[in-house]
């Protein structure tokens, strides 16, 4: 069992940039594979990115690809997503999740535990 909280959302103009951050309880947090989902309103909850274990391997959805960056800090029990070149259609609420085993990267279904999201606003 594992808590998670999510910060480091807020109002940005397009192109610029948002680093967020999943603070995790507990002593296992290298035992989680991590991700980012995001929803906009109106919207489906879709996949973002996922980090392994280890911090070694990553996934990015296409829409994100190239301009979003997740990665972990093990001794902090911190995840965090790097978000540059930001877009009005970044416009989210952002959930970290976690899950003990590997199955899928994408599928929301395959996570145990979520944080309760934090808000990013993209301008135009």
């Amino acid at each position: 069992q594992v808590q998670l909280e999510e910060s480091g959302g807020g109002l940005v103009q397009a192109g610029g940039s948002l680093r967020l951050s999943c603070a995790a309880s507990g002593r296992t947090f290298n035992s989680y594979y991590m991700a980012w989902f995001r929803q906009a309103p109106g919207k489906e909850r879709e996949f973002v990115a996922h980090i392994s274990r280890g911090g070694t391997s990553t996934i990015y959805a296409d829409s994100v690809k190239g301009r979003f960056t997740i990665s972990r800090d093990n001794a902090k029990g911190t995840v965090y997503l790097q978000m540059n070149s930001l877009q009005p259609e970044d416009s989210a609420v952002d959930y970290c999740a976690a899950k003990v085993l590997y199955s899928t990267a994408d599928t929301q279904s395959a996570y145990d535990y979520w944080g309760p999201g934090t808000q990013v606003t993209v301008s135009s």
